[in-house]
């Protein structure tokens, strides 16, 4: 993941909030050959700001027709 305008070199990496971060920023910006975990997608997905056809379609490829 390329991400120019953030210093990431302090970043307690194992944070809640940096989690969430990068989860969004993989979703709305691109994965750049990174993989997304579904669980940790799942565990934090009331959390994530996303584009909403981005969340709309992942959540179809998650969760499927139900919710």
């Amino acid at each position: 993941m390329f991400n120019w305008s953030s210093d990431l070199s302090k970043a307690d990496k194992k944070s809640k909030d940096y989690k969430i971060w990068k989860l969004e920023q993989l979703i709305n910006f691109g994965l750049n050959r990174e993989k997304l975990s579904e669980k940790e997608v799942k565990k934090y997905w009331k959390y994530l700001n996303l584009d909403p056809d981005k969340k709309r379609a992942l959540k179809y490829l998650i969760w499927g027709k139900q919710s």
